[in-house]
């Protein structure tokens, strides 16, 4: 009877472990670049800033990302998918603030066509319906089914923002595979750290600023030849 409780106990948290690592896979199933929402095809303004000679290396390239992920876009994303993780947030509020603080209109577009895609996947795969929302509004959303610290879902999320970027660079700088990989390894603990102070974003934190890859985004809007649709 002593090794009752014990065992009982034990069993219950195999459990919880097991369903907790089931959630990060299928976290990562979500943020991977192969999940069809089309983010290959989106720079954010990075595609002009490479065509004006902004970004023309490695070096370059991890500046641009980090003033992303600490001032800009990356920054703002990341508040809101936190926000959004909250089961008591009025989203439609959030969607119509994220909205209007869309730099540009290319944002804006990417932002809801990037959204709207990854709320229909993951409907489909889990059966549970996903309102139409901002790409970050749809993934906090999302994932508050996930027994996942906030924290941990944003680490992922910046992650990937980097890699999307990186391939950008890898692909019109061009910039080689290993110096884009060294970039994101270099990126990891600004990643980390950045992730634990945005899980405690409340909405008076929402902001960014980051005027040249804004005025990037904006340029990218009039390039005559593109290859990204932002």
């Amino acid at each position: 009877m002593g090794m009752g409780a014990p065992w009982g106990m034990t069993m219950a948290r195999t459990r919880s472990s097991a369903m907790a690592d089931a959630h990060r896979l299928h976290l990562a199933q979500w943020l991977s670049p192969a999940f069809p929402i089309g983010g290959f095809a989106y720079s954010q303004g990075l595609e002009a800033a490479i065509a004006a000679g902004d970004v023309r290396d490695g070096a370059d390239l991890q500046g641009w990302i980090t003033a992303v992920l600490t001032h800009g876009a990356g920054r703002l994303d990341a508040m809101f998918l936190a926000l959004a993780r909250d089961p008591l947030a009025d989203i439609a509020a959030l969607s119509d603030l994220a909205r209007a603080m869309a730099g540009s209109s290319e944002r804006l577009t990417e932002m809801l066509e990037q959204g709207h895609a990854f709320g229909r996947q993951v409907a489909t795969i889990t059966g549970t319906a996903q309102p139409p929302l901002p790409y970050a509004l749809a993934v906090g959303f999302a994932t508050r089914a996930l027994q996942l610290p906030t924290e941990e879902v944003l680490m992922l999320w910046l992650q990937a923002l980097a890699v999307q970027l990186t391939l950008v660079a890898v692909r019109f700088v061009p910039l080689g595979q290993t110096e884009g990989q060294a970039v994101i390894a270099r990126l990891a603990p600004l990643i980390a750290g950045l992730a634990e102070g945005y899980a405690l974003a409340t909405m008076d934190d929402l902001s960014s600023t980051t005027p040249g890859a804004d005025l990037a985004a904006m340029r990218h809007e009039t390039m005559d030849v593109r290859i990204y649709r932002t």
